[in-house]
């Protein structure tokens, strides 16, 4: 197995890890038949890289053998962001070259420095990235990942941005929304909803991210002066884009339930009363 190290890993908070703690409880409660999930978002920038990759470590630590996979080829951030290097010093490939056929599997699989977490990086950019990953190469590396692994996280485009995540939904046994709180709309939310839906994957539910706690009534009372606060930098090769407040993660399957229901009326006034209450 090829080894690689992964660079610029900033320390999670006691804020960030409760979050994480909580989401990785209510994937546990989705069912032990939801192995491989896919995360998506609506639009860039959201932190759904960064969501993916800190619950990988969240599961990690609570003994699971975890496998990564940047299904991005349209614009991944991974290897830049994380300044990814490989232990024996040879180049980085990815999905992209497995999918075209170029490597077979055991190849673009990497085991990182943190015990039981492997990555597939995405490879280099491609100009078809939907065409491969209906593929018959991306079906059989999910089956066979499948019983190597307790969880196969997906980290795909942004669904409103290209159609990559309801492609790859149809091979999961569930997703989940990144939602960057005050970045998206409803109308746009409840499109992605809808292709999920369509695709027939299992919608376990989403994560608000990015949440300022300090303009935040609930979040800020319950948890502001006992976990402190988490600084997050997305470092993306092109834009850069910022991002400092205190972020909390949250899947609570009840809460989201009031989402999806606001979501499912197709109102954006009552989606904008649900967010609020």
């Amino acid at each position: 197995m090829l080894g690689i190290k992964l660079n610029e890993i900033k320390e999670q908070s006691n804020l960030m890890r409760e979050s994480l703690r909580e989401l990785r409880t209510n994937i546990r409660f989705c069912g032990d038949d939801i192995k491989t999930i896919l995360f998506t978002s609506t639009m860039p920038n959201e932190g759904k890289s960064t969501v993916v990759m800190n619950l990988a470590r969240s599961l990690v630590d609570a003994g699971n053998m975890v496998l990564v996979i940047d299904s991005d080829m349209r614009k991944s951030v991974l290897v830049g962001r994380h300044k990814a290097k490989r232990t024996d010093g040879g180049k980085v490939h990815g999905l992209s070259h497995f999918l075209s056929g170029q490597m077979d599997l055991e190849e673009v699989v990497y085991q990182t420095q943190f015990p039981q977490l492997y990555m597939i990086f995405a490879g280099p950019a491609v100009v078809n990235p939907t065409e491969l990953l209906e593929n018959k190469y991306f079906q059989r590396l999910l089956h066979a990942v499948r019983s190597r692994f307790d969880y196969v996280l997906i980290d795909c485009a942004p669904l409103g941005a290209a159609i990559d995540a309801a492609v790859i939904a149809k091979e999961c046994d569930g997703a989940v929304v990144v939602i960057g709180q005050g970045e998206v709309s409803t109308k746009a939310m409840v499109n992605v909803k809808k292709q999920l839906e369509a695709s027939g994957v299992r919608i376990l539910g989403a994560v608000l991210n990015k949440v300022n706690m300090k303009k935040s009534r609930y979040y800020g009372k319950y948890y502001g002066g006992y976990y402190g606060k988490y600084y997050a930098k997305e470092e993306n090769e092109t834009p850069k884009a910022d991002i400092k407040g205190e972020v909390k993660m949250q899947a609570d399957l009840e809460e989201i339930r009031k989402v999806s229901s606001a979501l499912a009326k197709d109102d954006p006034a009552e989606g904008r009363r649900e967010r609020r209450n």
